[in-house]
């Protein structure tokens, strides 16, 4: 930066020489307070005190930016991330300036109970300077996403919609139904399901019904739609129990796995890590943090439970089966716990995939294809077991197995299925 300090006559001190100085090439830093209608932006010359808010209309806001850039100056830009999307930021990238999109927080850091569109502004742009500076722990960036990457997004999350709305009208539709103490079927909508209901139902009750099951059938054709598109957007090899839509959708809404660089990294944006509050000898953990992408983190917990029937042998899983496996005698926190960490633990196996860092049968996930040929085995063995144990069953005298009179089966263990020679100790007692 170059200051020109002029002196004026009568200047009591330099101060006030300073006060009037000319500023080319500088750095400002903007931070910005952005709303539907108005934005609030505030600036900041190099080391320089910010200057007052100023409000801008939203068409108003890049061609300054963009006078300020031709004017020599380095522009930087940082606003929270909000429901207006990231065009934005898209236009200041485009015009050249430096622009970030932090995640929204409280800029009331004091807590003094006033908080204005100028003050958050304010925050912002200290915030922004000491980032530029080299404190990388101010601003807390997100990664926006490309416009191909936020187009495919949309699809996903366009159906998740859809899915909700056709919850939602089903629900009213079971609502009337319970009031009226008549039969609830999950998808009394459907074709098969109404046909059998509209017998048992009152005529007013039928007409009202009828305004609803239109709207259903016609969501549930979009939805059939939608699923089969991202699902022929799946790869091949998918490992068993993940399914094709899930991987779809989790893999679109990380938008690239190699954004994450370590394991801790995407452990961490999955909000499925445990809280913690130390302090000095007190420690106290707490419930996963809940950060990050809250859909990723329902479909991995939805995975893990996948994983828990069609790959039990899968180590996350094997290693707290006692805990998860259907029957087993656990509270539901516990179970609640075990499947938080195995989601946790397949958020990592999938990045080791997807990054080429690892294959998935070297982490213990195996494709459909594997798991058939296994089973056909497995059964293969249990029939060879069923075929030696009804030939065990047999009496031991029919068998041959001995000749003394005074040897019987008896019943052991917890199955009744399992059986031992015994002797009696009095007479001949015959087996079943």
């Amino acid at each position: 930066m170059k200051n020109t300090i002029v002196h004026h006559e009568g200047a009591a001190s330099l101060e006030v020489a300073r006060t009037k100085v000319k500023l080319s090439h500088a750095i400002i830093k903007i931070g910005l307070d952005v709303h539907a209608r108005t934005y609030v932006a505030v600036a900041q010359y190099d080391q320089l005190l910010p200057k007052p808010a100023r409000r801008l209309a939203p068409r108003e806001f890049v061609p300054w930016v963009e006078a300020l850039l031709r004017a020599g100056h380095t522009v930087y830009v940082v606003y929270e991330a909000c429901g207006f999307g990231f065009n934005l930021y898209r236009q200041l990238k485009r015009a050249g300036a430096h622009c970030y999109v932090i995640a929204p927080r409280k800029l009331d850091e004091q807590s003094t109970g006033v908080k204005t569109d100028p003050r958050d502004a304010t925050t912002l742009c200290q915030r922004l300077s000491r980032y530029v500076d080299g404190n990388t722990r101010e601003l807390a960036v997100i990664r926006v996403p490309t416009e191909a990457e936020e187009q495919a997004r949309h699809v996903s999350r366009q159906r998740e919609q859809l899915v909700r709305l056709r919850l939602k009208l089903e629900a009213q539709g079971r609502s009337l139904l319970v009031s009226h103490n008549l039969p609830s079927p999950a998808h009394w909508w459907k074709n098969q399901t109404w046909s059998r209901l509209v017998r048992l139902l009152p005529s007013w009750i039928r007409l009202r019904l009828q305004v609803h099951r239109p709207a259903l059938l016609a969501l549930q054709q979009q939805i059939d739609a939608l699923s089969g598109e991202l699902e022929a957007a799946a790869p091949a090899d998918v490992p068993a129990g993940l399914g094709k839509l899930t991987t779809v959708v989790m893999t679109r809404e990380i938008c690239s796995w190699e954004r994450f660089t370590n394991r801790r990294a995407i452990s961490s944006y999955t909000g499925l890590c445990p809280g913690e509050r130390t302090s000095g000898t007190k420690r106290v953990p707490g419930s996963v943090t809940k950060r990050g992408n809250p859909r990723l983190r329902a479909a991995l917990v939805e995975c893990a439970w996948r994983m828990v029937r069609f790959q039990p042998n899968y180590p996350p899983v094997k290693q707290r089966l006692a805990i998860l496996a259907k029957g087993a005698r656990a509270t539901g926190a516990q179970r609640k716990k075990a499947i938080v960490a195995v989601a946790r633990h397949l958020a990592v196996d999938l990045w080791r995939i997807h990054t080429a860092r690892c294959s998935a049968a070297q982490l213990g996930l195996h494709n459909a294809e594997t798991l058939l040929v296994r089973g056909e085995q497995k059964a293969e063995r249990q029939r060879c077991r069923l075929t030696t144990h009804d030939r065990l069953n047999l009496d031991p005298l029919e068998r041959g197995v001995c000749s003394e009179p005074n040897l019987v089966r008896e019943p052991f263990g917890k199955s009744h299925r399992r059986f031992r020679l015994s002797r009696a100790p009095f007479r001949f007692t015959e087996t079943e």
